[in-house]
């Protein structure tokens, strides 16, 4: 700009930056142009930097202008008083420091021309603006809802206002309405703005419930790469909230969201732990995410096992039982939802069976049942990979109705049919020893050294009889007594099948050497 020697002195007069670059240029001639190619807030600040020095130091300040004012001050070093007039810079700061009297819409309106000139230095103006805006939202979230007798402006409580007035906050502050009221804002001055938040103790599901409300009204518009943006600070804000606020159901919402979108490694990473955290209270059709491109099979088993990773591991606690229990329930349904999925490795469904400690189920039923399932679909597994995958089962948490189907399962190796034999009669036989009235179950023909010794005691392995029908019982112990005549036909029926299996295996031996010692030591299995 050509700078006339007559405005060269009062503009001087406000500004050392001008008054040393005149002072250096030693020019008398008027012709001396000045251009300032980064100067705050362009032509608009500018404008106002001159009017203070036209108006001879007095200036309109106000919210809207303030952090153009104050930056421009900074920029021209207009620090000095003149004629026992404030200087411009002196003047920003005091009109800052009354912005606890200024109303809800000033706030927003100073926010945003922090948000515009976020190049500037406006630091301490922004960080202003962020805890006074904050500042009315708890003091919103502290008030009576008594009704309102102040009549102000909705946001436009001050300060200053009486004490009625602090009653008709909350009402003014309607949830629906402020969450809109910082739309406006980016991604990093919301984290900025959540940050403030959190050192002013504001309820964390509220927090929440406005991250989630900007995700929802920001994504529709914003492109791939401001998607990223967004959903990376509502996955960071939350990962440093008290997890206790956070829904389960919240968590894979988000995750729904990222699954279409490249986010950060670091996020993503945070988000799969905060789901572990909270695995417990999720349901079957959470776990059912489609796997990524390039997978072939139909679910992503790989995101479900860092889901687990995550909760085995949170923080330096140790999941409850009661949690463990819940999750295996999960695992168990999941497994039987993927296990028909032909292109599923069996290593990875393997994975998933043993993934949880064996404490963690009461029944293995329900993966048995998986197991069963799977196996009939993977007709093409190798003898090595399903007793690596029945290996996993515990019979002795195997209802009676489950070893008796596994017995007779075909698909399952011949030694696993043995174990649940012998697991179930293990059972019996404890059962019966601890009744009162009750024989001990030592006839089984399992219990005999040779199968042609076992033909000699059909009828007497088959002949167990509580000697319980003589004496008066309780309604519990009769009770009880039908329950074990059910379960002694039951291994009735295990062990008929058992003595076919040992006929089978007595045959073998004929044409192989080493069924020899396999038959032998079956009868030990039994027992």
């Amino acid at each position: 700009m050509p700078v006339h020697p007559c405005s060269e002195r009062i503009i001087t007069q406000y500004s050392n930056k001008l008054a040393k670059l005149f002072g250096k240029s030693g020019d008398a001639t008027g012709k001396l142009k000045v251009i300032f190619h980064d100067f705050p807030g362009g032509a608009e600040g500018f404008e106002l930097m001159l009017r203070f020095c036209y108006n001879n130091g007095t200036a309109d300040i106000s919210p809207s202008n303030l952090l153009l004012s104050h930056c421009a001050a900074e920029y021209m070093e207009m620090n000095e008083s003149v004629a026992g007039v404030s200087n411009l810079l002196k003047q920003t700061e005091k009109s800052l420091q009354e912005i606890n009297y200024w109303s809800w819409s000033e706030l927003l309106i100073a926010l945003k021309q922090c948000q515009d000139s976020i190049d500037a230095d406006c630091s301490v103006m922004l960080e202003r603006c962020l805890d006074t805006v904050v500042g009315r939202l708890v003091l919103a979230s502290e008030a009576s809802p008594s009704p309102s007798t102040c009549s102000t402006d909705s946001f436009g409580v001050r300060y200053s206002c009486d004490s009625k007035s602090t009653e008709s906050i909350k009402t003014s502050f309607s949830r629906s309405t402020w969450f809109d009221d910082l739309l406006f804002l980016n991604p990093l001055l919301v984290a900025m703005l959540v940050k403030s938040m959190f050192s002013h103790k504001l309820d964390h599901v509220v927090i929440s419930k406005f991250l989630l409300y900007y995700q929802k009204a920001k994504l529709f518009t914003a492109s791939a790469e401001e998607k990223c943006e967004i959903i990376e600070m509502v996955i960071d804000m939350h990962y440093y909230m008290d997890q206790s606020s956070i829904s389960c159901k919240t968590l894979f919402g988000i995750l729904r969201v990222t699954l279409s979108l490249s986010i950060s490694k670091s996020s993503r990473n945070k988000l799969e732990n905060m789901i572990g955290s909270h695995l417990d209270q999720a349901t079957l059709d959470n776990l059912l995410i489609p796997s990524p491109n390039g997978i072939s099979y139909l679910y992503d088993v790989n995101l479900v096992l860092r889901f687990l990773k995550a909760f085995l591991r949170q923080g330096n606690s140790l999941p409850t039982p009661i949690q463990m229990r819940k999750v295996a329930r999960l695992i168990d349904l999941y497994l039987a939802e993927i296990a028909p999925d032909p292109c599923l490795k069996a290593s990875k469904f393997l994975a998933l069976v043993t993934a949880l400690p064996d404490s963690a189920r009461d029944s293995y039923d329900e993966l048995y049942h998986a197991m069963d399932m799977y196996l009939e679909v993977h007709s093409q597994l190798s003898q090595e990979e399903r007793v690596k995958i029945c290996c996993s089962l515990n019979y002795e948490k195997l209802s009676s109705q489950a070893c008796l189907h596994l017995s007779q399962n075909t698909k399952f190796p011949s030694k696993s049919a043995v174990q649940a034999l012998s697991s179930q009669q293990s059972k019996l036989k404890n059962l019966l020893q601890v009744t009162p009235g009750s024989t001990p179950y030592n006839d089984s023909p399992c219990n005999s050294k040779g199968v042609a010794q076992k033909g000699k005691k059909d009828k007497t392995s088959e002949q167990l009889v509580l000697y319980a029908d003589n004496h008066d019982l309780s309604a519990d112990n009769e009770k009880l007594r039908a329950h074990l005549q059910g379960m002694q036909w039951r291994v009735m029926e295990l062990e008929k099948i058992c003595r076919k299996m040992q006929v089978q295996m007595t045959k073998m031996t004929k044409s192989k050497v080493s069924g020899n010692s396999y038959a032998k030591s079956l009868p030990k299995l039994c027992s």
